[in-house]
């Protein structure tokens, strides 16, 4: 699936089209550039399921959770990881990746490259692609 942003103020409306993107998929790579919107559109979806409170990149944290109620009204949870400054699989082994990446909630991995290999084989991708100034094509594999 892809389609385009033409603003980050645009990337609500495109929420549905991501869900349907990820086929019920709760593990995502999302893959791009500094500065192509990642955090962004992760804000977004976890706007779209209802999180309240501030959303932000956990560039130092690595690791932020975010409590919605899920569509039967139970408590969930959407992690949100960072690897960008990791430079060693024990690193990410140190921050509890394995039980992140086996748990039944969304776990959405910005940087993902150097846990590539441990990504279950279902993972979705998102890749947004810089287009123009405020333009992004956006991928979901």
């Amino acid at each position: 699936m892809e389609f385009i942003a033409f603003a980050p103020d645009a990337l609500p409306s495109l929420m549905l089209h991501v869900m349907d993107g990820l086929k019920g998929r709760k593990k995502v790579a999302v893959i791009g550039d500094m500065g192509a919107g990642k955090t962004t559109l992760i804000k977004a979806f976890c706007q779209h399921l209802g999180v309240h409170g501030n959303i932000s990149s956990p560039t130092y944290s690595l690791v932020n959770d975010y409590d919605y109620k899920d569509e039967n009204g139970q408590p969930s949870v959407i992690h949100h990881l960072d690897l960008y400054r990791l430079n060693k699989m024990e690193e990410a082994l140190d921050i509890g990746i394995e039980e992140l990446l086996d748990d039944p909630y969304y776990t959405f991995i910005e940087w993902p490259q150097l846990v590539e290999s441990m990504l279950p084989p279902d993972t979705a991708q998102i890749i947004i692609e810089i287009t123009g100034e405020t333009t992004r094509k956006i991928r979901i594999l």
